[in-house]
């Protein structure tokens, strides 16, 4: 009897000794697994989010309606809505360095597995270029000023999926999407409607580089950042546009661009591209040496995209790739590109002299093509699948 009395009292006494260990750890054991390999923690972190475009000189302007952003945590289970901007932006406005603020969002920590970019379908009842309201909440304006609605094919009606992202403790994480126009319209195929399938690249801005320079110090040169992989094991993926934009007045230009080397390509219809090879660095502006471009005698590529047993939306990409010497090394780089609906005509105007078609759709083995431009004739090259 007073041995287990004795026990019972000391385990009494040292009940609230265990009890405190206790909970020590598993106040630790928790807090190993919120800071684990998914990033997560207690606490929060800011979000800041900003558009800019990818350009093109295609068109005067391109409009698009974004309804909202929302994004989704890896153990979150439910989609966040963190940016409601209900506005119908000018892609050709965010050039050289502007951006147009989306909004900023405070979000628990942890990792970011996708980024959902909702396109609206009513105008924020604002004004174009033009001078007048929005016929459309998507759509562009060509250079003889005639207004074409822009149709989002039946998939991204349910919004854009672009890439994840970390939200630190007391960090801002400030990200930029970067809206390629120039790859995101398809020209009118059987259907006859332009379609808007929207590519979008995420910037982050913790390791940045900007690109910047001068190019025959006039306004509407085209100037883009070109990786090329003569190993990649398609040959859609040989030369790959990173971003461009457009000069400005003074002729100067602006990119925000990841680490890298690139082939920067200056380009302006009835004149020869040009190129330049730079290796940017992170945190710091990297200048190009200066453009100028000489005249040249140009004719037209032309034909008709066919794609055996496919839907109207499905569509042909056609790259236009030249091989010239890039600060004296040989590559390969775009000129010129086109997403052309099945059954669409396209017509396409080059300076004279040898180019390589790419053409490329889904689930059909890309096609590479050598034309000779000779002005003043045009050359015909219908692409069939």
């Amino acid at each position: 009897m007073t041995a287990y009395y004795k026990r019972d009292s000391f385990m009494k006494s040292i009940r609230p000794m265990l009890t405190a260990i206790s909970a020590i750890l598993l106040l630790a054991s928790f807090t190993a697994c919120s800071s684990g390999s998914d990033g997560g923690g207690p606490g929060t972190g800011i979000l800041s989010l900003s558009l800019t475009d990818a350009t093109t000189t295609e068109y005067k302007a391109i409009y698009v309606t974004i309804q909202e952003v929302q994004v989704h945590r890896r153990d979150g289970g439910k989609w966040q809505v963190v940016a409601t901007p209900n506005k119908t932006f000018n892609l050709l406005e965010l050039v050289n360095g502007v951006r147009e603020h989306l909004g900023l969002s405070e979000l628990q920590t942890g990792v970011y597995t996708q980024m959902r970019l909702i396109i609206g379908n009513t105008a924020d009842g604002g004004i174009n270029i033009k001078g007048n309201t929005h016929p459309f909440a998507n759509y562009f304006i060509d250079s003889l000023d005639a207004e074409y609605e822009l149709k989002i094919p039946s998939g991204p009606q349910t919004g854009i999926k672009i890439g994840g992202f970390l939200i630190n403790q007391n960090e801002t994480t400030e990200l930029i999407l970067d809206f390629d126009a120039s790859k995101s319209i398809v020209k009118a195929g059987n259907s006859g409607k332009w379609l808007i399938k929207p590519t979008i690249k995420v910037v982050d801005m913790v390791n940045y580089s900007i690109i910047s320079g001068l190019a025959n110090n006039i306004e509407g040169i085209l100037v883009g950042a070109q990786i090329y992989d003569p190993s990649a094991s398609d040959a859609k993926d040989e030369v790959l546009v990173q971003t461009a934009t457009i000069t400005d007045a003074t002729g100067s230009y602006k990119m925000f661009l990841e680490p890298g080397t690139y082939n920067v390509v200056a380009y302006k219809e009835g004149s020869f591209p040009i190129c330049s090879r730079i290796t940017a660095h992170p945190d710091t502006t990297n200048l190009v040496p200066e453009f100028f471009l000489s005249p040249a005698s140009t004719a037209n590529i032309e034909g008709i995209v066919a794609i055996s047993g496919a839907g109207d939306e499905q569509h042909v990409t056609l790259s236009i790739r030249q091989t010239v010497l890039c600060s004296g090394v040989s590559a390969q780089i775009e000129v010129k590109s086109m997403n052309v609906a099945n059954g669409g005509a396209y017509s396409i105007n080059l300076p004279d002299g040898v180019y390589s078609v790419v053409a490329s759709t889904y689930g059909h083995i890309t096609q590479e093509h050598a034309v000779n431009i000779t002005s003043p004739s045009n050359t015909t090259l219908d692409i069939t699948f």
